[in-house]
C-alpha cells in the first residue's frame, strides 16, 4: 500500500511508502485524501503525524504524470483537506521535502524536522511554479525576501534555515517519529497556514535585488520571471484568489514547449548510465592518483578530496609539485568558504604528492591531466603501467585524443578508459566516461560508480575525435567561422547566441578556454589527413600571431582591464579572409545555422555509434557546454519546435 494509517494511542501515523522518493501520484493522493476522511471520523484520534519511509519525506510530484490529463483528487484539495482538518497534523521531515511534498507539509498545522533534512520548491527548475499553494503558503511561513529566492531561485534550504525562518517549528532531537509523536502530543488545535497574515518584506531592496538578479540569470527561462509574480501575487492577493491565479498558472505552464525542454532534460539525465555494465560489482576506489597538477588536474585532485577519497598528486619536479599543491589547496579553501566542504583540514590530511610513479603504487584508480599531446599521454601510460598494481584502472583526461591509441601501450588495455572532466573540474557537472574497445566490465562499472560518487552526471562516449561534446563544438566553431566569412562579426554571433540563452558566445567561450588548445587538435588534423585544407584560415593567424584569448590580452576580441572589446585587427583579419561580399545576418539567420550544423553533428554520432541516444547527446550538451536547458538539447528542440 501507498499508503497506512496506524495507531500510537491517541494519535494516527500516516505513513506514504512509494518509492524511490515518495512522490505524489494519483494513488498517494487518494489514499491521502481518504485517511484525512478517516481521521476526521474516529473521535479517538486526537492528532495525526504524516511520516514516510524510506529515505526522503516527498521529494516532489510524480513528473511522468504531467504529460497526462490531471486526474482527481488534485493535491490542491488533498492539501487542503488536510488543512481543513478539525484533527491538527504534524508533518515529519526528513531528507527531502521537496515541491508537492513542502506544500504538503505547509497544509499541515505543523512541522518537525530531522536536523539533516533539506525543504524546498525547485518547480521553477522545470519550467513551472509551485501549483499546490506554494506561493500562498510560504511568504505565511518565512519572509518575503526568502520565499522569492525559494520559489524563483528554486534551491533547497536546510533544516535549520528553515526553523530559523519559521518555516519547521522543531528540529527532532534523537528518533524523528517519536519526536514527531511527543510534538504532537501538546499541539492540540490546529493551525492554518492561510488564516496567518504574510510575513512580508523584511527588506523591500533585498527582495527586488534577488528578484532582478534571478530574472537575470534566467536566460531567456520564461518560468523564473513567472515565479516572481507568482509569489508578489501570494503576498498582495485574498488567498484564496492567490491560490486560484497560482494554479492557472501551473497548468498553462505545463504544457508549454519550455517545460516540455526541462522534463526532457530531467529524464535524460537520469538515464544517461542504464547499461548493464554498470549494474556488476565495481573495482575498489579509496585511493586516487592524478598525474598533473595544473589547473584540470588541480581540479580533479580537489573534487575527489571534497567526496572524500585519498589522493596522491604526481608532477615532473618538485617546483611544479608545489605548485600544484598549492593549487589544491586554493581551491579547497575556497571551496570551503562558499560552504560546499565542511572539514577542510581533513580533505587536506588525505593529500599528498610526489615526483615519482611509485607513489602511486597502492592506488586504485590514476588518472592523467597532462598536456594534450599523444606522446606525451603515451609516456605516462608507459610509467603507470609499470609502477602500479595490476588491477588498478588508468584512465585519462583527454579532450580529443584516440583512447584506443592510448590503451594500447598498456600491457592489459582492459583498464584504460576515458574519463573527461570538464573545466573547472570540482564545479562542472559532466563526465564523459569514454569506452575504449578492449574496455572491462567492471572497469566501466567502476566508472560509473566514480561519477555518481563525484557528484557527476556521467555520459557513455565511443571513441572518436573529440567524442560527443567536442565532437559537437567543432561543428559550431565550424559554423561559426562560415558566418564570419559570409559576413557576420563574432560580436554578433555571440550576442545572438546569448539572446537565445547561452551563458555566452562562441567566440567568447573560445578566448576564456584558450584558442591555442583547438590550434594544436587543428594542426594535429591535418598532419593525419582529416581536413580537407579547405577550412577557414582566421583562427590559425590569430594563433600564429600569439592571440591565444585572454590569457594573452588578445584573441577574437582585445581585452583590457579584464574586459572584452571588439578587435579592429581581428575585424581586418576577417575582411582579407573574406571571398565574396558580405551578407546581411539576422540574429535568427545566425541561431538557426548555428543549431542546424549541431543537429547534423549530433545525428552523425548517433549514425557512428559513438552516442547511444538523442537523450545522451542532450545532457552532454546542457551539462558541459551551456545549452539552455529550457531547450532540452540540439536533439530534441530538433523534434519540439522550440
Amino acid at each position: 500500500m501507498t499508503v497506512t494509517l496506524q495507531r500510537h494511542g491517541a494519535i494516527a501515523v500516516v505513513r506514504i511508502d512509494n518509492p524511490p522518493v515518495n512522490a505524489v501520484s494519483h494513488a498517494v493522493r487518494q489514499a491521502l485524501m481518504d485517511a484525512v476522511a478517516q481521521t476526521e471520523s474516529d473521535a479517538k484520534i486526537g492528532a495525526v503525524v504524516l511520516a514516510c519511509a524510506g529515505r526522503t519525506f516527498v521529494a516532489g510530484a510524480d513528473v511522468k504524470e504531467f504529460d497526462a490529463p490531471p486526474v482527481e483528487p488534485h493535491l490542491p484539495d488533498v492539501i487542503a483537506a488536510i488543512e481543513a482538518a478539525d484533527t491538527p497534523w504534524v508533518a515529519a521531515l526528513h531528507g527531502t521535502a521537496l515541491g508537492g511534498g513542502l506544500e504538503i507539509a505547509m497544509g499541515c498545522h505543523y512541522r518537525i524536522a530531522d536536523p539533516k533534512a533539506r525543504m524546498g520548491l525547485p518547480e521553477v527548475t522545470l519550467g513551472l511554479v509551485p501549483g499546490a499553494g506554494g506561493t500562498v503558503r510560504l511568504p505565511r511561513l518565512v519572509s518575503a525576501d526568502l520565499a522569492v529566492a525559494m520559489v524563483a531561485g528554486g534551491k533547497p534550504i536546510t533544516a535549520r534555515a528553515a526553523l530559523d525562518a519559521g518555516l519547521v517549528d522543531a528540529l527532532a532531537e534523537g528518533d524523528l517519529l517519536e519526536a514527531a509523536l511527543a510534538f504532537a502530543e501538546t499541539r492540540p488545535e490546529p493551525r492554518r497556514t492561510l488564516d496567518l497574515p504574510v510575513v512580508g518584506k523584511t527588506d523591500p531592496e533585498a527582495f527586488d535585488k534577488i528578484a532582478a538578479n534571478l530574472r537575470r540569470k534566467a536566460r531567456g527561462q520564461s518560468s523564473v520571471a513567472i515565479a516572481v509574480e507568482a509569489l508578489e501575487r501570494g503576498l498582495t492577493l485574498p488567498p484564496a484568489e492567490a491560490l486560484a491565479e497560482e494554479r492557472a498558472t501551473f497548468l498553462s505552464l505545463k504544457t508549454s514547449d519550455q517545460a516540455r525542454g526541462l522534463r526532457h532534460i530531467f529524464f535524460a539525465e537520469r538515464a544517461t548510465l542504464a547499461d548493464p555494465r554498470t549494474k556488476i560489482e565495481p573495482r575498489a576506489l579509496t585511493h586516487i592518483g592524478v598525474v598533473g597538477g595544473g589547473t584540470m588536474g588541480a581540479g580533479i585532485a580537489s573534487l575527489c578530496l571534497m567526496r572524500g577519497l585519498s589522493v596522491t598528486l604526481i608532477e615532473r619536479d618538485d617546483v611544479s609539485v608545489e605548485a600544484g599543491a598549492e593549487r589544491v589547496r586554493a581551491t579547497l579553501e575556497g571551496s570551503a568558504n562558499r560552504g560546499l566542504l565542511n572539514d577542510l583540514d581533513g580533505a587536506w590530511a588525505r593529500f599528498q604528492s610526489a615526483t615519482d610513479y611509485n607513489a602511486l603504487a597502492e592506488a586504485d584508480l590514476v588518472i592523467e591531466a597532462v598536456f594534450e599531446d599523444m606522446s606525451v599521454k603515451k609516456e605516462v601510460f608507459a610509467g603507470l603501467d609499470a609502477a602500479t598494481k595490476p588491477d588498478a584502472i588508468l584512465a585519462t583526461n583527454t579532450s580529443y585524443l584516440d583512447v584506443n591509441d592510448i590503451a594500447a601501450c598498456l600491457k592489459d588495455p582492459s583498464r584504460a578508459i576515458g574519463l573527461h572532466f570538464f573545466s573547472p573540474a570540482h564545479i562542472m557537472k559532466l563526465l564523459e566516461i569514454v569506452l575504449p574497445d578492449a574496455v572491462a566490465d567492471d572497469v566501466v562499472a567502476t566508472a560509473a560508480r566514480l561519477s555518481k560518487s563525484l557528484g557527476k552526471i556521467g555520459v557513455f562516449s565511443g571513441v572518436c575525435d573529440g567524442f560527443i561534446g567536442n565532437r559537437i563544438m567543432s561543428s559550431y566553431r565550424s559554423e561559426a567561422d562560415r558566418l564570419l566569412l559570409d559576413g557576420a562579426w563574432p560580436s554578433e554571433v555571440d550576442a545572438a547566441m546569448r539572446t537565445f540563452g547561452f551563458p555566452m558566445g562562441i567566440f567568447e567561450m573560445q578566448d576564456l578556454a584558450g584558442l591555442d588548445i583547438a590550434w594544436a587538435m587543428r594542426k594535429r588534423r591535418r598532419a593525419e589527413g582529416k581536413l580537407t585544407g579547405n577550412e577557414s584560415r582566421i583562427a590559425d593567424r590569430l594563433c600564429e600571431e600569439g592571440r591565444f584569448g585572454r590569457k594573452t590580452n588578445g584573441g577574437w576580441y582585445d581585452y583590457v582591464d579584464g574586459r572584452a572589446q571588439p578587435s579592429q585587427h581581428v575585424a581586418k583579419v576577417i575582411d582579407e579572409e573574406r571571398d565574396a561580399e558580405r551578407m546581411a545576418l539576422s540574429q535568427d539567420d545566425i541561431v538557426s545555422r548555428i543549431l542546424g550544423a549541431l543537429r547534423r553533428e549530433a545525428e552523425a554520432l548517433l549514425e557512428e555509434g559513438i552516442a547511444r541516444s538523442a537523450d545522451d547527446i542532450d545532457v552532454v550538451m546542457v551539462n558541459g557546454y551551456g545549452f539552455p536547458r529550457w531547450t532540452g538539447g540540439p536533439m530534441f528542440s530538433a523534434w519540439s519546435g522550440s
